[in-house]
């Protein structure tokens, strides 16, 4: 192998989202009158909008709402998400730093993300222009959201590498067992609304990007 890719997930990976997802998906469950607990909340972190909104439905004895009703709630959701973080918008720390040395080490970067693509979009110009990602996959550029694989995949077709070239870099367990499912090492970032249990099915588990290197991340592709 002479290139390499790494594909990040962009909430709680690359941004420090959890707060603002979680206070967003409360102000939906009191739109609903379905309070949204912190239980609840962890427990769906990181899928896609819409099988969160049938559990939280379900787990009420609701009636699941129908297609329209649930995007609609997505979108309401989404919202209100943007406009938490953009109050503040917090960068995990290392993150440039990190990027910076995979650019300067020619790995190819990509993000590889459940979150729909206006969301995306405007996290990445929160991170900064200067960081350009050589392939950009959302949860609308495929068929089936994490646990499945087909978001990383996605990506490492996009960077015309094989999946054994690659290495994701994730904070959810959904997104480890879609790496691992696309036959992809995995890198989870402990966190905030995240423990080092919940995460154990990693290959490396660290709590900070800056301990994350160009070499360190090979040698998990070489494992």
């Amino acid at each position: 192998m002479d290139q390499f890719g790494a594909i990040f997930d962009l909430d709680g990976t690359l941004v420090d989202s959890c707060t603002c997802h979680e206070r967003a998906w409360m102000a939906v469950g009191d739109s609903v009158g379905i309070p949204v607990t912190r239980e609840f909340f962890l427990r769906f972190f990181g899928r896609p909008n819409t099988p969160i909104i049938e559990a939280l439905f379900g787990e009420a004895g609701r009636a699941t709402p129908d297609a329209p009703t649930i995007a609609r709630l997505a979108d309401q959701k989404e919202s209100i998400f943007r406009t938490l973080l953009g109050g503040t918008f917090p960068i995990m720390p290392g993150t440039h730093q990190l990027l910076d040395a995979l650019h300067d080490d020619d790995w190819l970067v990509a993000i590889g993300s459940s979150a729909p693509p206006v969301n995306v979009d405007f996290m990445l110009r929160g991170i900064a222009p200067r960081h350009a990602f050589d392939a950009i996959v959302t949860g609308d550029c495929v068929a089936k959201g994490k646990p499945h694989p087909d978001v990383f995949l996605e990506a490492a077709s996009r960077l015309e590498l094989a999946p054994n070239e690659c290495v994701v870099i994730e904070d959810a367990l959904p997104g480890i067992e879609a790496a691992h499912r696309a036959g992809m090492h995995c890198v989870a970032l402990c966190s905030a609304g995240h423990t080092r249990e919940e995460l154990a099915a990693a290959d490396l588990i660290v709590h900070h990007l800056d301990e994350l290197s160009p070499s360190r991340l090979q040698s998990l592709i070489y494992l």
